[in-house]
């Protein structure tokens, strides 16, 4: 007899939060992994946490039978080829009308894929995006489900509970759309994230490296910028790590960890789809960069040999002032990584007749999720004044914003390159913001030598229609 109201499938840490935080919304859950200790691990966690109702169960068949119908089975397993095998298990008994759920960090054509292989088979698809990391998924979650609206209906009273709850803004859970554009939004979210983390640590070596904060005044530093406009959950847990002493030597933890960044793969993607696109993505390709220069750790060190010296310009610079231009700095670099994820989003949902709705993304963002920060809900209110916004940019109140910052940006990222401090996501976002502004760019130039060595053609300001030039014939006879 069916028990519970959804499943979920896969109890890594990931699983085992989020079937917990539905069980405690009030919403019995069933649950299986393929390794059954992971079962039991899940339903003794739901009894030490308050007799949540969780119902393990060790085989696939009575897992699927112990959930009303239509069923809804939640899988949390890592993404590709691996994917594929359990949705075949659960498949088999499943029945016409029941739905799966990818909560995964999958590639979107995937989810498309699969939910095309679904429908044949009478099972409805999505694919949902789950921000927030292990205690994010405990205690409340952004969520972005994309594929079949008719599964989203199935279970929106319990995502709409679930996920986290923002005062004033609700939910932090929507609808994005058809096929994967779940998926995609959760991928370009995790590119923006890319971009926040490495402006926030170039920040921290800007002051370290050039002014020498101590840990103490970076994690008061931190603290004050936590308070106003670069208010977001990256900042607050950055105060938190410069507080936080190394227990197994002297020193702070932070200088003992390996200068070596990890990854799974959304950046990469994200940047490869700004490409495709043909959207400039210049801050969060940045970003990524700099995670693969930081693997090149073996490589660095002996380059540090090869280049020594002191690559400071060993002039005098105001601590206050510093601290407060690389403030300003970094929330006009933040500004710029956030409008290029926007601007991709845009790009694909047209390509793909998706008709997302970017503030409604900006608000799902405010809470739950890794890239959580106050000043989303401005860039809510900023596609809400004008839904077919070009560019964050041009947005007059953050228009103003750049322009009130830009003495300040340029002044950071002037100070680094004569420090020999590497910026590359603030000169990146700079650079985007000097070329966007300008009516004019050197591209001409461009233009002129691709007619010139490949006969590319040009167009002209003044005049319409496509021209060749053969410039090396005029060229030579003016040499003659």
């Amino acid at each position: 007899m069916a028990v519970t109201r959804i499943g979920l499938a896969g109890l890594a840490v990931m699983g085992q939060n989020l079937a917990l935080n539905i069980a405690e919304k009030g919403f019995p859950i069933s649950v299986y992994n393929r390794t059954t200790s992971k079962v039991d691990e899940t339903v003794q966690r739901a009894k030490a946490e308050g007799n949540l109702p969780v119902y393990g169960f060790h085989d696939p068949a009575s897992f699927v039978n112990s959930i009303q119908k239509p069923r809804v089975v939640i899988m949390l397993v890592k993404a590709g080829a691996p994917v594929d095998q359990p949705i075949a298990t659960l498949a088999a008994h499943l029945e016409q009308g029941d739905c799966i759920i990818d909560g995964g960090n999958e590639w979107y054509e995937n989810t498309e894929r699969r939910e095309k292989a679904m429908e044949e088979r009478g099972l409805l698809y999505l694919g949902m995006g789950v921000s927030g990391g292990e205690e994010g998924a405990r205690n409340g979650p952004s969520l972005m489900p994309g594929g079949s609206f008719e599964a989203y209906k199935y279970i929106e009273d319990i995502l709409l509970k679930v996920a986290a709850q923002v005062p004033d803004s609700g939910p932090c859970v929507t609808y994005i759309g058809k096929g994967g554009s779940g998926n995609f939004v959760k991928m370009v979210h995790n590119g923006i994230e890319y971009g926040d983390m490495q402006l926030i640590s170039e920040a921290y070596d800007v002051l370290k490296s050039v002014r020498k904060l101590t840990h103490s005044e970076l994690q008061q530093v931190s603290s004050e910028w936590n308070k106003g406009e670069l208010r977001s959950f990256l900042i607050e847990i950055t105060a938190d790590i410069f507080s936080i002493k190394d227990d197994q030597g002297s020193g702070h933890l932070v200088d003992k960890v390996l200068d070596k960044t990890g990854m799974k793969g959304t950046g990469k993607w994200t940047v490869q789809q700004a490409a495709e696109l043909s959207v400039a993505a210049p801050t969060i390709e940045a970003s990524l960069d700099s995670r693969f220069l930081s693997g090149l750790k073996d490589e660095r060190v002996e380059a540090a040999k090869v280049f020594q010296g002191d690559f400071s310009s060993n002039l005098p610079v105001d601590k206050a002032q510093l601290i407060e231009d690389v403030r300003q700095a970094l929330y006009a670099s933040k500004i710029c990584s956030y409008a290029q994820g926007m601007n991709i989003i845009k790009a694909k949902s047209m390509e793909k007749g998706w008709s997302l709705n970017l503030g409604e993304l900006a608000r799902i963002w405010k809470g739950g999720c890794i890239i959580r920060a106050i000043f989303l809900d401005r860039i809510k209110k900023a596609y809400d004044r004008n839904s077919d916004l070009a560019n964050l940019l041009v947005d007059p109140e953050f228009a103003q914003e750049i322009m009130d910052r830009q003495a300040a940006w340029r002044r950071v990222v002037c100070l680094a390159i004569n420090n020999g401090v590497s910026t590359p996501g603030m000169s990146a976002s700079l650079a985007y913001f000097d070329s966007y502004r300008r009516d004019r760019l050197p591209a001409n130039l461009v233009q002129a030598q691709r007619d010139y060595f490949g006969a590319h053609t040009y167009e002209r300001v003044d005049m319409p229609g496509s021209f060749h030039t053969e410039w090396f014939k005029i060229a030579r006879a003016a040499k003659m």
